[in-house]
């Protein structure tokens, strides 16, 4: 007898198998008996492990419109409106923000977010905050929170003070910004004395680095060597890096062995990046995202974040990481049949190896949590970003909606004969 248990369902693979449930752990797959206290019918449906967000700010969404609205649409005047937030915005205003993102996040199906708090300001309420929202969605989401350094972690007086205090208050992560540093020699020096902290205390480090179009923005050159010298692997990551879309080949062609020989992982933020990116530009205009088909051409494994909702930095976003994968995918030309559902990969099981979450995925002893989505194949659902029929977070059933008929009816052919056609591809 399971707890729950998930008929018919079609996995990622294409394999269609039963799941098994018992408390919060799956316990068998494959064709099994209708004896459970919960049954779901996914006859149809795609069955994943839930999607994984490695790079947001939480601190800073949904705050869309206050102080004022990001007039220029950059990334240095959304970190100055940002800095005017931080000093007004209480507790109980974050909190209950990211809260209500939280819930957002999890009727689609994200269950594992890492989250960007800043460490700036020396009341460092945000902190606070988010150590709260971490033990309030406990039961049902998994939160890491990243000590990060908005406005410099030397630049500011009491920069590498407060980072410090952070962790000790029980921060993750530790994060950085070198590019933003004063000079590209102190930039060098940070990333060196962050990598050196992750090391000491044992923790993962994720610096947002090179979000520039200035391609001798080099950190992360400097991030691998650090990464490589202290044994982190894939502990580190490195965020953003659009600088490498500025950069000259003969330059990247050196720097992407050195990326993979440490073992880091990289997370690109198509939604923000593209955004972000080339507003110096008249025409031919940059995008900005980073190199994401030649990393992973060197076996770097490499995550779509989403990074932003409703903040000083992005006017747009759902909580939706497969509207994050269906951008990354025109973006990085990911067109392929086997890139397209390598982009549904990198929101799911590439983006958890980002986390290093344990027990993460849909096989025996993993951790249960799931989600069932209206359609037939990865590929389908990056093209539909269909409705979450049901989010099972933890073995417990968290969300879950009727089936969206009406769209069925409007194909004008079986739900099973559409799905064919569409993971066919045709």
């Amino acid at each position: 007898m399971f707890d729950l248990l998930i008929k018919g369902g079609t996995l990622p693979d294409g394999t269609c198998a039963d799941i098994g449930i018992m408390g919060d752990r799956i316990t068998a797959i494959g064709r099994l008996p209708n004896a459970a206290a919960q049954i779901l019918d996914a006859t149809g449906d795609l069955v994943s492990p839930p999607f994984v967000d490695p790079h947001f700010h939480m601190d800073a969404t949904l705050s869309y419109g206050t102080p004022r609205l990001n007039a220029s649409g950059t990334l240095i005047e959304g970190i100055t409106l940002w800095g005017e937030l931080r000093d007004i915005a209480s507790i109980d205003d974050m909190v209950a923000r990211a809260l209500e993102y939280c819930d957002w996040a999890v009727s689609m199906g994200l269950l594992a977010i890492r989250t960007h708090v800043d460490t700036t300001p020396d009341h460092l309420r945000g902190v606070e905050a988010m150590l709260e929202v971490k033990r309030l969605t406990a039961p049902y989401l998994d939160l890491q929170l990243v000590a990060f350094p908005q406005d410099g972690f030397y630049r500011t007086k009491t920069g590498r003070e407060n980072l410090i205090r952070a962790l000790d208050m029980g921060v993750d992560v530790v994060g950085g910004i070198p590019h933003f540093e004063r000079t590209m020699a102190d930039g060098a020096a940070s990333v060196a004395e962050l990598a050196q902290i992750a090391a000491d205390r044992g923790l993962m480090l994720d610096l947002h680095c090179d979000e520039t179009d200035d391609p001798l923005s080099r950190h992360v050159e400097v991030l691998a060597n650090a990464v490589q010298r202290l044994g982190l692997g894939g502990r580190a990551a490195g965020s953003h890096l659009t600088s490498m879309h500025s950069m000259d080949n003969y330059y990247v062609s050196k720097l992407l062995p050195l990326i993979a020989e440490s073992g880091m992982t990289a997370i690109a933020n198509p939604l923000i990046n593209i955004t972000l990116q080339g507003r110096h530009d008249s025409y031919p205009k940059r995008r900005g995202l980073t190199r994401v088909k030649e990393m992973q051409a060197h076996g770097i494994t490499v995550g779509w974040g989403q990074d932003c909702v409703l903040d000083p930095w992005y006017s747009l976003g759902t909580a939706d990481m497969l509207d994050v994968a269906f951008m990354g995918l025109h973006v990085a030309q990911m067109t392929a049949p086997q890139d397209m559902a390598r982009c549904f990969d990198m929101v799911t099981t590439q983006n958890a190896k980002i986390m290093n979450l344990s027990d993460y995925g849909l096989h025996v002893g993993a951790v249960a949590s799931l989600v069932v989505l209206d359609a037939g194949g990865p590929v389908e659902a990056l093209r539909l970003r269909p409705d979450r029929l049901a989010v099972v977070s933890k073995g417990k059933v968290v969300a879950s909606r009727q089936r969206n008929d009406a769209r069925l009816a409007l194909a004008g052919r079986p739900a099973s004969v559409r799905r064919r056609h569409a993971t066919g591809l045709i």
